[in-house]
């Protein structure tokens, strides 16, 4: 198995560059957080019911509680007067009583007693003790992402805490453009924002020139679970940051055979903090995120660490082309029939390919990509 160590070769498939991140991210450590504050988080611990939910036989709506056995033969033209017992939804019965009867199917006769025209049967309009969960129950299994359902289900157990997976905390170093760019940067609040879906949180964002001493310095002062590194990863003069990891630290490797993102890289800082190194590149750094970044991010909150988008079985329309020996992210959209055919790639359009098309599919470095008819893994954007 690949583990956080040197390899013999500085470029990696993505199999081994998903491998080196997997080793480097394992699940942190736990907190305890209050009920309102949980949403979303990963629950670390299973969560069961101390006492029964509801905890006594509850009325199911507003009404009346009646003993069901008085209300034998009631009719329109035998009504059976019953004395008032007014009960709200949720509330437990009065003893002796096993049966609710709602507002409209009773006239009232004065203020102290009810006239019942209709019988009911022994839990008629009734929630029962235990019907719910029951003492001792499974309400949230470990490793679940708390929603509000959840959120719900433990505030009816009176639960108020719960004990949760630690977010990661992420820095972001974003190297400045080379001196004849003029690009506005996306990739921080794009990358920022990915960081916040995936559950980490946004420990410090700097801006660096771009120049070796300022990465130097900011690697040496790194902190936190993980620090990305956004730029200066190509071969080009100005591009430090594989070089001022292998300096500082360590660097496991540096180029993947995957497109977008060739020239993404991983290793440790010098204080031990995982780093990644994501290219410069708008597309290149959304996929390099996708694919690893963000992969670790997942696994150290205790998240599912696939890529966090649907997938769906689908047909190709269109043939899809891909190079041998590359694993190629391929941009897609909805075609006639329930099919999808190919995008413009990421390197002709850019970020177009992501905001324009439906999904993507991940086309294996052994394959020259799909011919009409193949059916193939499509992952979907959340707004489609």
């Amino acid at each position: 198995m690949v583990g956080l160590r040197r390899l013999m070769r500085p470029v990696v498939s993505f199999e081994e560059a998903v491998a080196c991140v997997d080793a480097a991210s394992p699940r942190l450590g736990t907190e305890r957080v209050r009920l309102r504050e949980a949403m979303g988080r990963v629950l670390a611990e299973e969560v069961r019911a101390a006492t029964p939910i509801p905890p006594d036989h509850c009325a199911a709506l507003d009404g009346f509680a009646v003993r069901a056995d008085d209300t034998l033969g009631a009719s329109a033209y035998n009504p059976v007067e019953l004395p008032l017992l007014a009960v709200t939804a949720g509330a437990a019965l009065p003893p002796g009583a096993d049966a609710v009867i709602p507002l409209d199917a009773v006239d009232l006769n004065g203020l102290s007693h009810v006239q019942v025209v209709e019988p009911v049967a022994p839990g008629d309009n009734v929630e029962r003790q235990g019907a719910v969960a029951a003492a001792g129950a499974l309400l949230v299994a470990t490793s679940a992402r708390l929603s509000f359902r959840h959120i719900g289900m433990l505030a009816a157990a009176e639960i108020d805490a719960v004990q949760v997976v630690r977010r990661p905390r992420v820095q972001i170093l974003l190297t400045g453009p080379t001196a004849a760019a003029r690009t506005p940067d996306s990739n921080g609040p794009m990358i920022r924002a990915a960081v916040e879906r995936d559950g980490g949180v946004i420990a410090d964002v700097t801006s660096l020139p771009r120049a070796r001493p300022s990465l130097d310095a900011a690697l040496a002062a790194t902190s936190g679970d993980l620090v990305l590194v956004i730029g200066g990863t190509g071969p080009g003069p100005d591009d430090h940051a594989a070089a001022t990891l292998d300096k500082l630290g360590e660097l496991v490797f540096h180029g993947v055979t995957v497109r977008p993102g060739e020239t993404a890289g991983f290793g440790r800082t010098g204080s031990g903090v995982p780093a990644m190194l994501l290219p410069g590149t708008p597309a290149a750094a959304l996929w390099s995120y996708e694919l690893f970044a963000g992969r670790a991010i997942r696994r150290l909150g205790g998240r599912n660490p696939g890529l966090p988008y649907r997938s769906r079985e689908m047909t190709v329309a269109r043939k899809i082309v891909s190079a041998i020996g590359i694993t190629e992210i391929c941009p897609v959209l909805f075609a006639p029939g329930d099919t999808i055919e190919p995008l413009p790639v990421f390197a002709e359009i850019g970020l177009r390919a992501a905001t324009e098309g439906t999904g993507f599919v991940i086309v294996p470095a052994a394959s020259e990509g799909y011919p009409p008819g193949a059916v193939v893994t499509a992952y979907l954007y959340d707004d489609v």
